[in-house]
């Protein structure tokens, strides 16, 4: 500590003196002309031009009367070459008390060394920031004729915490923000070209719905009320569909007061979307466009690689009914128990259940602990208990069902889609069981919504709904193993000061 510390006196007086100077050590705006990567796949057409590239300084080597050093931009990293008698001695002194980190901006030549790097050759040079802190430099070395990493920045809280650190010296991590923008935009592309009309509902709700989940709570002074952060955007969609738009849909940050792990963050990114006219049946098949579509759009394949596994997003996926999948996975034909019934068979299976849960719940936990981590390959599960789907259509044939499906990829479900319920005397009844579950203790349980039942009442056509974690999905599509590492600013526990 006290050597970092140490290095940030250095710096500030290394402020003090350039402002002595008479140096702006944070001007307003410099005219940066070219992109780094732009120069390198242009060279041919720029040599000997004159450029002004910007960025921050990652390494610098001094050689008397001259020095090299790398800038990095958005795009990557260019070699600098700065000569002092190109420069003037008093430019070259001030070079000299640059440190690594500082944004610096340059004017000078195209040209390629002599072991054929392309690179800038500086003719005025100009402090854009100066940098108090010292960077985590990653350093490397060659080994056996191979780079090798060392000193890295790769403390997984650190980097989560201090995500603007992480970008500068982890030029990897900018790729996967970069493909979720592209997986996003293709989505949008996917859904426009199909003619949904993108809306905009409300985050803070007087009563929260659409999903199972603990809200987070807030006060309005001017109305002195009780406000929510939604947990999920459905119910305001479909008030829609009620109001004539027959095609929907909304990406939402979402809220859920809720536990942390490597699949959930309380705050995260939920497309919802929903088709008049529509069931679920159509629906799975615009699922498998819709992925498909995505993958082959920003990586140019479906076939792609998650957790080690091989994985082919091409349709058709494989369907499973939640009853199938989990006779399939455990021996155990669950499809006629009772509450009482499934309560011993989870005990037999050594799977943890408690006293506020439902039939819906218990077979919810079976079906996540034993059968969800084995579905690797693209799965629809479809036809779930109506316990676990207060808002999804009674099944047309089979009694006790709703028409709901998940698709599971890669161990994880990945979106959420029904037949939407559209009967509001069944919507109600639905509504009034998840109280009675409230009661019994379980917080997650949704709540009586009498507005949205008066939307129903008007009346709701045949309805398709689906919803899409969009974190997950970016996880799946750029192979990276916690959602944390898909968010760019991930809740964090209280730093330890």
């Amino acid at each position: 500590m006290e050597d970092f510390n140490q290095l940030m006196k250095v710096r500030f007086e290394k402020l003090k003196k350039l402002e002595e100077l008479g140096i702006n050590p944070y001007p307003y705006e410099y005219n940066q002309t070219h992109k780094s990567k732009y120069i390198k796949e242009h060279f041919d057409e720029l040599e000997e031009q004159t450029v002004s590239v910007a960025g921050r300084m990652m390494s610098v080597r001094l050689m008397g009367k001259a020095a090299f050093c790398d800038i990095q931009d958005e795009q990557g990293r260019i070699q600098i070459y700065v000569r002092k008698n190109e420069i003037g001695d008093e430019h070259f002194e001030i070079f000299k008390m640059l440190d690594i980190g500082d944004h610096i901006g340059v004017k000078g030549q195209v040209f390629k060394t002599h072991t054929g790097e392309i690179s800038v050759f500086a003719k005025e040079l100009q402090l854009l920031a100066k940098s108090l802190r010292p960077l985590p430099i990653v350093k490397e070395k060659e080994e056996d004729g191979k780079k090798v990493v060392y000193d890295q920045f790769a403390d997984k809280e650190l980097r989560y915490r201090q995500r603007y650190v992480d970008l500068i010296v982890n030029p990897e991590v900018k790729e996967v923000f970069v493909k979720r923008s592209r997986i996003i935009r293709a989505i949008r592309q996917f859904l426009d070209e199909r003619e949904f009309l993108e809306v905009e509902t409300p985050i803070l709700q007087p009563i929260y719905g659409g999903a199972t989940a603990r809200p987070f709570i807030t006060h309005h002074n001017a109305l002195d009320r009780t406000l929510y952060l939604r947990i999920a955007n459905e119910l305001y969609l479909k008030r829609l569909i009620v109001g004539g738009f027959e095609r929907v849909y909304e990406f939402a940050k979402d809220f859920r007061n809720e536990g942390m792990d490597r699949f959930h963050n309380p705050e995260f990114t939920l497309l919802e979307l929903y088709v008049a006219y529509k069931d679920y049946k159509w629906m799975m098949r615009f699922v498998e466009e819709l992925f498909a579509h995505v993958a082959q759009t920003v990586l140019g394949t479906t076939e792609i690689t998650f957790g080690g596994y091989q994985i082919d997003l091409a349709p058709p996926w494989d369907r499973l009914t939640m009853y199938e999948s989990i006779e399939k996975f455990t021996g155990v034909d669950i499809s006629e128990m009772d509450e009482k019934q499934l309560r011993k068979t989870a005990k037999k299976l050594n799977v943890e259940i408690t006293p506020e849960m439902g039939k819906g719940k218990i077979i919810d936990e079976i079906f996540g602990e034993l059968v969800e981590p084995k579905l690797i390959q693209p799965t629809f599960i479809y036809d779930y208990p109506i316990e676990m789907s207060p808002l999804a259509k009674k099944h047309r044939e089979k009694e006790g069902l709703v028409e709901r499906f998940e698709p599971i990829i890669a161990g994880k479900e990945v979106a959420n889609a029904f037949s939407e319920l559209n009967d509001p005397i069944d919507q109600k009844q639905r509504f009034l069981e998840q109280l009675k579950l409230r009661e019994r203790g379980d917080d997650e349980a949704q709540m009586m919504d009498e507005d949205y039942i008066r939307a129903l009442e008007i009346g709701m056509p045949p309805t398709a709904g689906l919803g899409i974690g969009i974190d997950r999905m970016v996880m799946l599509l750029t192979n990276q193993p916690s959602i944390r590492d898909v968010i760019l600013f991930p809740q964090m526990r209280p730093e330890n000061k």
